[in-house]
């Protein structure tokens, strides 16, 4: 039996941080993201591995739109799964193309693109240092403007602070402050401070407690006007489940979605067998 038709008057959207799961984690991660009400799902730290292809395996044969570009072996990106019909969307980037999906879904005010980022983390090399600064210059290349009436929103890991995070980090560098001021500069508010200007969220927390509002969702001008919710939930992270060691982070936009697919529940689909171990 299908899920019915999707008779909502918000189109909502979840980023989800995988952490890259065994399959053991994907599954429960799997029954966690199908129970979900949002529509949209961003999931971020995708790998080329047995949890990640369960998880778009399952999806996929439920009925669900996948887009997923298959990281090289080593290396992390985005998948993006959704109860709409969705095309392909406005932005790519050449260095690190599957850290940079996109997708376009359909509402009654006209198309939506979603973007979804999983921006590189680094520590203090300059190898790291210069694959993260490179692909932020390249979104900033290629993501397309905010302004006018395209409805745009920008949403991911982007493993960098606003810069008036709390506390303030020093050893942060001026491009990474510099790529928060880009998408402001280019049309797009940060919807959680929009709505929450005062609040001090965390979605990363390191080993010696200090927090990371890591986990952004940032609306292109026309999306601002009609923003309904933001919010982060922990209970993904420091739940006794420990699903990742993120905080999802949810959008809430008042635009009516208008092509939903006859899905199924994604758990009802039988899963594909492990491969033989020799």
């Amino acid at each position: 039996m299908d899920e019915g038709p999707l008779m909502t008057t918000t189109l909502d959207v979840l980023t989800f941080n995988l952490n890259n799961p065994g399959r053991e984690r994907a599954e429960r991660q799997l029954a966690y993201l199908a129970a979900r009400p949002e529509p949209v799902l961003v999931l971020t730290e995708t790998a080329d591995s047995a949890g990640c292809d369960l998880l778009a395996t399952r999806f996929e044969s439920a009925g669900y739109s996948v887009t997923f570009p298959r990281p090289k072996r080593g290396e992390r990106g985005v998948m993006i799964v959704s109860r709409l019909a969705t095309k392909p969307g406005p932005a790519e980037t050449d260095y690190l193309p599957h850290r940079c999906v996109s997708v376009t879904v359909h509402t009654t005010y006209g198309s939506l693109d979603v973007i979804g980022l999983y921006v590189p983390s680094r520590d203090a090399t300059e190898a790291k240092t210069d694959r993260k600064r490179t692909f932020l210059e390249q979104c900033q290349s290629s993501l397309p403007q905010g302004w006018g009436y395209s409805m745009r929103v920008v949403i991911g890991d982007f493993n960098i602070l606003e810069p008036t995070h709390t506390p303030r980090y020093r050893f942060f560098q001026p491009f990474e402050y510099g790529f928060y001021e880009f998408l402001r500069a280019a049309g797009y508010q940060d919807a959680f401070r929009a709505l929450h200007p005062d609040e001090l969220e965390y979605s990363w927390v390191g080993r010696t407690g200090d927090g990371y509002r890591y986990d952004h969702a940032h609306v292109s001008e026309p999306l601002a006007a009609v923003l309904h919710e933001c919010s982060y939930t922990h209970d993904v992270r420091i739940g006794d489940d420990r699903l990742t060691d993120h905080s999802a982070l949810s959008v809430s936009l008042a635009v009516r979605p208008t092509t939903p697919l006859t899905v199924v529940p994604p758990l009802t689909v039988a899963a594909e067998p492990a491969p033989a171990l020799f």
